[in-house]
């Protein structure tokens, strides 16, 4: 008997327009805002389960503060949140012209995304620890570290403070509570989950952050995370930045047939929560909600920063040769710095002058900083870091053959 079976196909998911089509996000459902539910921390997750669906917004259009999840950050917190979020942006400019003039390799930038990690490090306490992607250089600013710190790093000088051991922005602070960065994508993850374990065991009171981008959930490391943290009730947040493309794959890809992303915590039973990654209200509400769930003992937290990614993936990144042009400007979520300023605005606490004016003082101070790392040297020309250091701090105590090597490069 002849087979009637049809031949069989794969579905390959396509994102709503492409170069040379019109952006077009009608599709992309944005809650208004204060409309979204705010839990107690010792909520179960059955019965929170429609916040993974939703977004968590604080600033409406008007620039005003509405709904449950406002009134987390006092004006002087929110002006300094802004200072952070506007040094970041002045940071990337600078760096991505160095890098266009040969003084570094490569450079990521995070524009378009810098309430994410900016406003979730003033939820954070010191002593907490920060397992992140390349796209979280807001913690370390939000947090004070040096900026001729990091660029010194990008420039592999003589001053890098990981003497040349990786790659421009892989960062690392052990002070600044900033895991190194790892070019292997989602091993952060579950050393984020193994970390708080330990912090449990030890009866500390410290508490980790995992990061990890919308392409990435794809990696086997984001799934075993999951369980761990979800088994022994891990003290850990666990942040997905859906940034709408992972390198020139869009969100939809790695995403699967799940409504979202964070609609994925619920087969672990962990609670999830999707926030507006352009609304830094928002943002350092939900992280103050989810750290204080960890730090009372009700385990973990999944949450699902809906963002934008407005640069190209890297300096190397052709953007408008995967998605449509002006897409980043047709995004429904706008500019989290020119939210965070039309709020203060609408208080009486900013204004377009002063913003001006602050605007060229951080520019001033990050090239400041950028004309003493370049004094140092950068990846073209000056001091670089020694050769011998790639001897130095892997083992307490250097084994014989590492010695005859180490001598026999002339150190």
């Amino acid at each position: 008997m002849g087979s009637t079976s049809k031949p069989l196909y794969l579905h390959v998911p396509e994102p709503g327009c492409r170069p040379g089509d019109k952006p077009d996000f009608s599709d992309f459902e944005m809650p208004r805002a204060g409309e979204t539910r705010r839990p107690e921390s010792d909520t179960s997750p059955e019965d929170m389960r429609d916040l993974a669906f939703s977004i968590v917004r604080v600033l409406n259009a008007e620039g005003k503060a509405v709904g449950p999840w406002a009134g987390t950050l006092s004006i002087e917190k929110l002006q300094l949140g802004l200072r952070h979020m506007m040094t970041l942006r002045a940071f990337d400019e600078r760096m991505m012209m160095a890098q266009r003039q040969g003084k570094t390799s490569f450079y990521l930038q995070c524009l378009g995304e810098e309430a994410v990690a900016c406003a979730f490090r003033q939820a954070m306490q010191p002593g907490d620890m920060h397992f992140p992607t390349y796209r979280q250089a807001g913690l370390l600013i939000a947090g004070g570290y040096p900026l001729e710190s990091m660029m010194n790093q990008i420039y592999s000088n003589a001053n890098d403070p990981i003497k040349g051991r990786q790659l421009p922005t892989m960062y690392s602070s052990k002070e600044f509570g900033f895991f190194t960065i790892s070019g292997n994508l989602g091993t952060q993850f579950v050393q984020a989950v193994g970390w708080s374990m330990a912090s449990a065991i030890s009866g500390d009171t410290k508490i980790a952050a995992a990061w990890i981008g919308d392409g990435s959930t794809s990696e086997s490391d984001f799934h075993a995370a999951m369980v761990f943290a979800s088994t022994y009730q891990v003290p850990v947040i666990l942040n997905v930045v859906n940034n709408q493309w992972a390198i020139s794959t869009f969100q939809g890809m790695a995403r699967g047939n799940s409504a979202t992303f964070a609609s994925r915590g619920h087969g672990f039973g962990i609670p999830s929560i999707r926030v507006d990654g352009n609304d830094y209200l928002a943002v350092h509400a939900v992280a103050m909600w989810a750290a204080e769930r960890a730090r009372l003992g009700f385990g973990p937290t999944m949450i699902e920063h809906v963002t934008y990614r407005a640069g190209g993936h890297t300096s190397s990144d052709d953007p408008s040769s995967y998605r449509a042009e002006g897409e980043g400007s047709a995004w429904p979520l706008g500019d989290p710095i020119e939210r965070l300023k039309n709020h203060l605005i609408s208080l009486g606490e900013w204004s377009e002058s002063r913003h001006a004016q602050v605007t060229a003082e951080l520019m001033d101070e990050v090239k400041h900083a950028q004309k003493s790392a370049e004094a140092v040297g950068t990846m073209t020309s000056g001091k670089s870091s020694s050769s011998r250091d790639i001897f130095e701090g892997v083992y307490e105590t250097m084994p014989a053959h590492l010695i005859a090597q180490r001598q026999e490069a002339g150190y």
